[in-house]
C-alpha cells in the first residue's frame, strides 16, 4: 500500500530512533546512563495520585467526556493563570484543555494553516514545529536564533524579509532547548510584531517554572489575545508527562477554530486525569519549592560533568535542561555524543536535532538521579 505523499517530508522523531538504539545497548548489559529524556523521573504529589484514585468510583467517571473538559477544569486553569501569571481568562471561552501540548501543536496548526501557507520556527527550537507544518502541507521559514543575541529573534533582520505568506509564528520562552528566557519587554516586541504582520502568535510554555524565579506568560501583555496564543502543560511542572494533560489559551474566536479540529479527533480526556489535573493545579508554593531543590542539586552536580567535558554553558539559563556549547576544535556535535555513547555509555542529545544553530552545543536533561550523574562523573575520572 503506497503511503501517502505528506509522509515523505518528514522523518521519524529522532528520540524514536535513536531511544531504539539504546535500548538495544541496554539490553545487551550495556550501563547506560540516560541524560538525553525530558521526561520527569520523579512522582506527582501524593495529593494528584489520590485525587485520580478516588475519582474512577464518581458516577460517570468511565463514560465519553467534555470535548472542552471538565467546567471545574477550566476553572483551576484560570486560577493557576491569575495567580502564576497575572493573566485572566474566561474559562468557559478563553481556555481549552488538551491531552498535551503536543497535540495542540498539531490542533493549532490544522486550524490555521493551508498548504502554501508560511511558518516562522525558530532554529533552534522543538523538531514539532516543523514536522507538523510539513504534514499539513505549510511551508516552514527559518528564523535564526543564536547565543549573542540572547536566544531571541533579530527583528531588523526578519522584517526584511518577504513576511506576506507568513500566517504563524513559534516561539518558545523559556526556550528549549536553550534555557534562555524574555522578558516583559521582549514579549511586547513579539505581539508588536506580530500585530504589524498579521501573524498569529505561539508561545509554548511549558518550563516556567523549573529553576526560573520569574514564571512570565506571553498573554500577559496587553494586546496579546488579539494574536497570541499560549500553551502549556503539566507534565515538567508536575511530574505528569505521561498523563498527558495540556492546554491552550487565547481568544474566544480562536479557541473556537482549534475545537473544531480537537472535537473531531478525539472524544474527551479521560475523567480522572482531569480530577488529577485540578488537583495539581491547586498545588501550595511548597510542591515548587520541593521541585526545584531537587532540580537544583542535579544542575549543580551535572554542570560539574558538563565543566569535566570541557564545555561551557550560561549559568542564567532555566529549566529543565543544561545546553552546553562543545570544546574549542570540536566540529560535530552527534559525533562527540556517539563517542560518549560508545565509549562511556553517556547518551547526551547532540544540539543538531533543533537546527542547524544548534550544531556546536549538546544537552543535558535534568531528568537523572544524582548518583547517575555522580556515576557519569566518575567515567571521566
Amino acid at each position: 500500500m503506497q503511503t501517502a505523499d505528506r509522509l515523505k517530508t518528514v522523518q521519524e522523531y529522532y528520540f524514536s530512533k535513536k531511544l531504539r538504539e539504546v535500548r538495544g545497548l541496554m539490553a545487551k548489559g550495556r550501563p547506560i546512563i540516560s541524560m538525553a529524556i525530558g521526561s520527569p523521573d520523579l512522582a506527582p504529589s501524593e495529593k494528584v495520585v489520590n485525587a485520580i484514585q478516588s475519582a474512577v468510583t464518581d458516577a460517570g467517571a468511565h463514560q465519553y467526556q467534555s470535548y472542552q473538559g471538565l467546567p471545574e477544569l477550566r476553572e483551576a486553569i484560570a486560577e493557576f493563570y491569575k495567580s502564576k501569571f497575572g493573566v485572566v481568562a474566561d474559562a468557559s471561552t478563553e481556555i481549552l484543555p488538551l491531552m498535551g501540548s503536543k497535540e495542540g501543536i498539531m490542533h493549532i496548526s490544522m486550524a490555521f494553516l493551508n498548504e502554501g501557507d508560511e511558518v516562522l520556527i525558530p532554529n533552534p527550537g522543538y523538531p514539532t514545529y516543523t514536522s507538523v507544518s510539513k504534514l499539513v502541507g505549510a511551508v516552514p521559514k527559518f528564523y535564526d536564533l543564536v547565543e549573542d543575541k540572547g536566544w531571541f529573534p533579530d527583528f531588523e533582520v526578519l522584517e526584511k524579509e518577504d513576511l506576506s505568506k507568513v500566517k504563524l509564528m513559534w516561539i518558545n520562552y523559556p526556550h528549549m532547548p536553550t534555557g534562555a528566557t524574555a522578558t516583559k519587554v521582549q514579549f511586547e516586541k513579539l505581539v508588536a510584531f506580530a500585530k504589524r504582520n498579521n501573524i498569529l502568535l505561539i508561545n509554548d510554555n511549558p518550563y516556567s517554572f523549573i529553576l526560573n524565579e520569574s514564571p512570565t506568560s506571553l498573554l500577559s501583555i496587553d494586546g496579546a489575545k488579539d494574536v497570541a496564543l499560549e500553551l502549556n502543560s503539566l507534565s515538567k511542572t508536575f511530574n505528569m508527562a505521561g498523563w498527558r494533560v495540556g492546554m491552550v489559551l487565547g481568544n474566544e474566536e480562536n479557541l473556537k477554530s482549534i475545537l473544531k479540529v480537537k472535537s473531531n479527533m478525539d472524544s474527551g480526556m479521560f475523567y480522572g486525569i482531569q480530577k488529577g489535573a485540578i488537583a495539581a493545579l491547586e498545588s501550595s508554593q511548597e510542591w515548587f519549592d520541593d521541585l526545584n531543590k531537587v532540580y537544583a542539586a542535579r544542575k549543580e552536580l551535572l554542570l560539574q560533568f558538563v565543566e569535566q567535558l570541557g564545555c561551557t554553558y550560561d549559568a542564567t539559563s532555566v529549566g529543565l535542561f543544561v545546553w552546553a556549547k562543545l570544546p574549542e576544535g570540536v566540529a560535530s556535535a552527534e559525533k562527540f555524543i556517539d563517542d560518549i555513547l560508545n565509549n562511556k555509555d553517556i547518551f547526551i542529545t547532540p544540539g543538531t536535532i533543533f537546527g542547524s544553530n544548534g550544531e556546536g552545543y549538546i544537552r543535558f536533561s535534568l531528568c537523572v538521579t544524582e548518583e547517575k550523574i555522580k556515576e557519569a562523573i566518575s567515567r571521566f575520572e
